[in-house]
């Protein structure tokens, strides 16, 4: 019987089985941030274990609250800095160099086909999309994987998502991952993995890949997955050229890390991808999914375009394709935030952040804070946000609040009308 990905990365990283199901597993990368490390750290020093197990495979980033925005904050972002100088971490991105660290770090080319990832931060998934295992893990496992550099896994099963065909003019990754998770629900892939393929996905950027696997966990899953190919390769390049002969052969080492054509799965879910079109979240769940067309409309009094699911480039060029020339509604106010300090000079360097502040957006930099209600971007009791971040739970960016998530295609168009409205590229 052939193997899954998943089952092929377990089998490569196996250290120990204690019990049943459970394994093991070495780890590849840990990577950390200000808010849930510190938490971590402060147990490894008070209980005298204040080590690291490889210093270059740890990477850290001050990304939640930045800069941070209270005395609790500072200490959180203190302690993370403090403990990186303290074992020598080269890899620590504070305040100035820092970006959101599921997009950061995939730019910085620390993630690699056949990789174990973990990180104390649920969309840690983002990860699989370049062919690894990465799963968000509490503050224990967090320890455990800092001191040495392992972590326990129940293995998971896999379900096999193929979408089929392709996507029609106007539809994004984001509005597939909002179908996919109406389609399995919030539970329904809960402790299990989602393997992306298809010939959508065979077509899709690096950057939408990311898309797809961040909101995996929306779904309950451990883990998004998809398989390294070409694409893998054109964005690692820069990283591992001087590892291969030449891009073929790069493709060609990587293919190891596929499933097996006769691998098992819990369940197979097949979507034709010319059905998709423009979808946001209603309610308090991300599986309250309706069609852009079904919410025109709704009223919103806050548009934010940013977060670790749709705050790179190619997010922000589509939004400025359609605001290019255009004002924000005089009801809504709207922010970006460039995910991170590359994506920002690169946007400068197009003329997007242009365009972005003459249609009247607030640009800020690059954080999280908004996306958990935390900083840049709070919402009031009984606003409305519509927004490209990742989850719509009550209260999620402030207390009495209401969040529609979309594709920055849906954001920007809506942020113009100043009610959830298609975009004029969707061509459906």
């Amino acid at each position: 019987m052939g193997k899954t990905i998943t089952q092929k990365i377990f089998d490569a990283h196996e250290v120990d089985r204690p019990a049943g199901s459970v394994r093991v597993l070495s780890l590849d990368r840990v990577f950390c941030h200000e808010i849930t490390t510190p938490i971590a750290i402060n147990d490894l020093c008070a209980t005298n274990r204040d080590r690291v197990f490889d210093c270059s495979k740890i990477k850290a980033v001050i990304d939640h609250v930045s800069p941070a925005k209270d005395s609790k904050t500072a200490e959180q972002g203190k302690t993370l800095r403090d403990w990186a100088r303290r074992h020598d971490i080269k890899d620590f991105f504070d305040v100035g160099a820092n970006g959101v660290c599921h997009a950061i770090f995939p730019e910085k080319g620390f993630v690699r086909p056949g990789f174990t990832v973990i990180m104390g931060d649920s969309h840690t998934c983002t990860h699989g999309a370049f062919g690894a295992f990465a799963a968000g893990i509490g503050t224990t496992d967090l320890e455990v994987g800092i001191l040495k550099g392992v972590c326990a896994f129940k293995e998971p099963a896999t379900i096999k998502v193929e979408v089929t065909g392709a996507l029609r003019e106007g539809v994004y990754p984001k509005d597939l991952i909002l179908t996919i998770i109406r389609e399995l629900t919030v539970n329904g892939a809960t402790n299990q993995v989602l393997e992306f393929t298809g010939s959508v996905i065979d077509n899709m950027d690096m950057e939408g890949r990311m898309t797809l696997c961040n909101m995996a966990i929306e779904a309950g899953a451990t883990c998004g997955v998809c398989y390294p190919d070409a694409v893998t390769v054109d964005y690692l390049w820069p990283f591992i050229q001087k590892e291969y002969r030449s891009k073929e052969s790069a493709v060609e080492a990587f293919a190891k890390w596929r499933s097996d054509a006769d691998a098992e799965y819990s369940k197979v879910l097949t979507i034709d991808g010319t059905t998709v079109e423009p979808v946001a979240t209603f309610n308090y769940k991300p599986d309250c999914v309706k069609s852009v067309r079904e919410l025109e409309g709704t009223k919103v009094d806050q548009v934010y375009i940013g977060s670790c699911t749709n705050g790179r480039l190619s997010d922000l060029r589509v939004a400025a394709q359609i605001l290019k020339g255009k004002k924000i509604a005089p009801t809504v106010r709207a922010i970006v935030s460039p995910a991170t300090p590359d994506i920002f000079k690169q946007a400068l360097a197009e003329g997007i952040i242009q365009i972005f502040m003459d249609a009247g957006f607030c640009v800020t930099n690059p954080t999280c804070g908004a996306c958990l209600g935390m900083s840049n971007g709070v919402l009031a009791s009984g606003e409305v946000c519509a927004s490209t971040t990742n989850r719509n739970f009550a209260g999620r960016m402030g207390k009495g609040g209401m969040v529609h998530l979309m594709s920055p295609a849906t954001a920007a168009a809506t942020a113009v009308a100043g009610t959830i409205v298609n975009s004029e590229l969707f061509k459906g």
